[in-house]
């Protein structure tokens, strides 16, 4: 049987009342599979033992390429009962600003969450879908005119939402995908995000516990998966799942 994911079960912590304290990081050097709970040297796919991603179903390859997934078909890649409950459900593609813009693919009840997960300053909707597999065929699709990646960098710069350009890039992908997947497609206005951040770098400086095991500095802001530290020091949190850390604040 697979481990219930052992980070289900963690307290919740209001992060929010942490940003402009001085807060330090201090790695005891133990990773934790975020899965099963077991110590491992190495994490993979965001806090996994190897055997867990290449077995868990959350780490199955149709959660990065959506187009691969087959449940609606009946046919599972890893299991059954998590890919009809996670994959044969209602999807949206999307375009997001990050520091770009962006196509996308998540579930629909995952809205707005997604969205601020990967620090998006506005997104719109593009099509609703019945299941994974036709959202991945339609971001497929709209690859070949728009970037499906976000340069972190530019995400974590003090972006600015901009709706119209998100209207017009709406309007050329109905145009680019066509007639066949009108049915499919979404009439939603354009949302925009606001971030709790006091102040934004001028230049990024990415930083992992692997390189420094103690990290200490104000908490300028959250972004996104990251934590925005002074003097441009950025950490990722998600990064790091998994991690034994102690955090003092204040």
């Amino acid at each position: 049987m697979r481990g219930a994911d052992v980070l289900d079960s963690l307290p919740e912590v209001k992060l929010n009342a942490w940003i402009g304290q001085r807060i330090a990081i201090k790695f005891s050097g133990q990773i934790h599979c975020r899965i099963t709970g077991r110590a491992i040297r190495k994490s993979y796919g965001e806090g996994m033992s190897f055997q867990s991603w290449i077995e868990h179903p959350a780490a199955v390859p149709s959660v990065l390429r959506p187009e691969l997934s087959r449940i609606h078909e009946g046919i599972a890649l890893r299991d059954y009962e998590w890919e009809q409950k996670h994959h044969n459900q209602p999807h949206n593609v999307y375009i997001s600003q990050t520091g770009d813009f962006k196509v996308g693919v998540t579930r629909t009840i995952n809205r707005p969450f997604r969205w601020h997960d990967q620090g998006a300053v506005a997104a719109i909707a593009i099509a609703e879908t019945p299941y994974r597999q036709l959202a991945g065929e339609l971001e497929v699709a709209l690859k070949e005119i728009i970037s499906d990646k976000t340069n972190y960098r530019k995400m974590l710069a003090n972006v600015q939402p901009d709706l119209s350009a998100l209207e017009d890039w709406k309007e050329e992908c109905f145009e680019h995908l066509g007639s066949n997947y009108e049915t499919f497609f979404s009439d939603e206005p354009p949302e925009k995000f606001k971030y709790p951040v006091l102040d934004y770098p001028e230049k990024v400086t990415s930083t992992t516990l692997d390189k420094v095991p103690e990290i200490e500095g104000t908490l300028q802001g959250i972004k996104g998966q990251y934590f925005l530290f002074d003097g441009g020091r950025v950490m990722n949190i998600r990064r790091h799942s998994g991690y034994r850390v102690c955090i003092n604040v204040g």
